[in-house]
């Protein structure tokens, strides 16, 4: 295909019959309610492990039975949208996550709901690389700052409200309408999605015919590798990490998976996954810094939650209520970037948003056991202006450069980086609130010694007070100590919380610099997709 046959096809790829923004708002919902049900569940685990006759343990198998099937296929869901076609495909995939919602909200066992539930992955795993391609090939490079803002909102999002609202969905109604409230959501979407977005044109059957060609081998170590990883993740801190023989052979099989699959990938004929992409330095840079900012943005997403619920004794509902304001400040600050990208190079935006986002890390690292909720709300709030800044601009400078036929492959891969980083980033975070906590109560309690007078005066004035409302001396000693044994056990947990945002602080700082590699996004008047230097 000619050059200028090539712009054309772009051009009316572009060009569709309705509001460009009425097509990226219904994508939109499709992937938001995927990225949704990542975190939904988490509440709801309990009541289904009582519901199904089953063990904590064997709940938590729903979340990791999605995320192995959803990482299997990101990676290859380019390849599936070049077979059946990216809008068949993505109804496809919409319509398959709707079933499957269905179906998981009517299981009757835990093995039930776990197949269902990889079947949800496996269908989900295609909607966020269709959806962020088809605003790629529906909007033109200079308007793309501003459709990705607007994409934001499920990947920023979502991923806070989910845990919210699962809770309260829970505890209002049942854990099933997590699962079934998908099911008029994926209707309205794939009705939608049918009816305003366009397919695009086929390049032409020979690469059709090369594509039909399958990359068994390539698949196979795809599906070994990521599905290892994420059993790895999602079980490490369960089993101790690399002190299981479990999690040693997962470990290894991981990286031998994929390890083979780049030298594979790298070396045949038709791979199932191109990764000469990431020879555009551009688009290798931006995974990099969508892999961190996703760790950084689920960490931190993570945290707060956790903390308040298992320290503070917060609701899940109050919990949520605490990250909601800094969810509500993500929506409204998106639209300001997305124009703000018009004046100033998304270059700039991210190396402001990562030191930003470094600041609001130190900033919440001031954690103490008595800090108000006012103070916590506003911590979140201080960190997602920072996230607010970097999505749209990393997700620009990623993909500005890409040519037309790349954006299929190149949203694939950069969603994978993008969920691949979130996953780890969670793992990192629990696994170093655990060890940073025991580190600072074996510091702690060597102050709970008779030769300590602060120790000794502290344990007098908490036994008098007891004495006084009418223990016995022995009964007041013996409470005193427990009292301030479990002050210690609460100061050295937000210790180790206050600990991982420091080093999430460090991580952001270190990142800034790499902004001075990214190429900026040249934007010329009448540019195909993918123009730019």
């Amino acid at each position: 295909m000619s050059a200028p046959a090539g712009a054309a096809t772009a051009q009316a790829d572009r060009r569709p019959g309705v509001n460009p923004w009425l097509v990226a708002v219904v994508v939109t919902s499709a992937a938001f309610m995927e990225i949704l049900d990542t975190t939904i569940v988490n509440v709801a685990l309990p009541h289904i492990a009582g519901s199904l006759s089953a063990s904590s343990d064997q709940a938590t198998w729903c979340i990791t039975s999605y995320l192995v099937a959803n990482g299997i296929v990101l990676p290859v869901s380019g390849w599936l949208s070049s077979i059946f076609g990216r809008k068949r495909y993505f109804l496809g995939c919409i319509l398959g996550f709707t079933v499957c919602s269905f179906l998981c909200g009517l299981a009757t066992s835990l093995p039930e709901l776990i197949i269902f539930r990889v079947m949800q992955g496996i269908c989900g795993g295609g909607l966020q690389p269709s959806q962020q391609a088809i605003i790629l090939d529906t909007f033109p490079p200079e308007k793309r700052g501003q459709a990705f803002s607007l994409t934001a909102v499920a990947t920023v999002v979502a991923p806070v409200l989910g845990p919210t609202l699962g809770g309260w969905i829970t505890d209002t109604y049942s854990w099933r309408w997590i699962f079934l409230i998908n099911v008029p959501v994926g209707l309205l979407a794939w009705f939608l999605v049918n009816l305003l977005v366009r397919e695009k044109p086929q390049e032409g059957a020979r690469d059709r015919g090369q594509m039909l060609r399958i990359d068994y081998i390539g698949i196979g170590l795809i599906a070994l590798g990521f599905g290892c990883l994420q059993v790895m993740m999602d079980k490490g801190e369960d089993y101790d990490w690399f002190a299981s023989d479990f999690i040693r052979i997962f470990a290894v099989l991981a990286a031998l998976g994929l390890g083979g699959a780049v030298i594979w990938l790298l070396n045949t004929k038709n791979p199932v996954v191109d990764l000469r992409v990431f020879a555009n330095r551009n688009f290798a840079m931006g995974n990099l810094m969508i892999f961190i900012f996703a760790g950084l943005l689920y960490c931190s997403a993570v945290l707060i939650p956790q903390l308040v619920q298992l320290q503070f004794g917060y609701t899940a509902l109050l919990s949520g209520l605490v990250i909601s304001p800094g969810a509500v400040i993500t929506i409204i600050a998106l639209p300001i970037v997305g124009m703000l990208m018009n004046r100033v190079s998304a270059r700039t935006l991210m190396m402001v948003g990562f030191a930003w986002l470094s600041v609001s890390f130190f900033y919440s690292s001031l954690l103490t056991p008595q800090i108000d909720y006012d103070t916590l709300v506003l911590m979140r709030v201080a960190q997602s202006v920072g996230i607010a800044l970097l999505f749209a601009p990393i997700s620009t400078s990623a993909t500005g450069t890409l040519r037309p036929e790349q954006n299929v492959a190149g949203a694939s891969l950069f969603t994978m980086s993008r969920n691949v980083g979130g996953s780890i980033g969670i793992s990192l975070a629990t696994a170093t609130v655990a060890n940073r906590t025991l580190v600072h109560q074996a510091y702690l309690s060597q102050h709970l010694s008779a030769l300590s007078q602060p120790f000794a005066d502290l344990l007098a004035r908490g036994t008098a007070t007891l004495e006084s409302l009418g223990r016995g001396a022995a009964d007041a000693q013996s409470q005193a100590t427990g009292l301030i044994y479990r002050t210690l056990l609460a100061q050295a947990s937000v210790m180790g919380y206050a600990d991982v945002y420091v080093y999430c602080g460090i991580a952001a700082a270190l990142v800034v610099p790499l902004g001075f590699l990214v190429k900026p996004v040249v934007k010329k008047k009448g540019a195909t997709a993918g123009a730019g230097h």
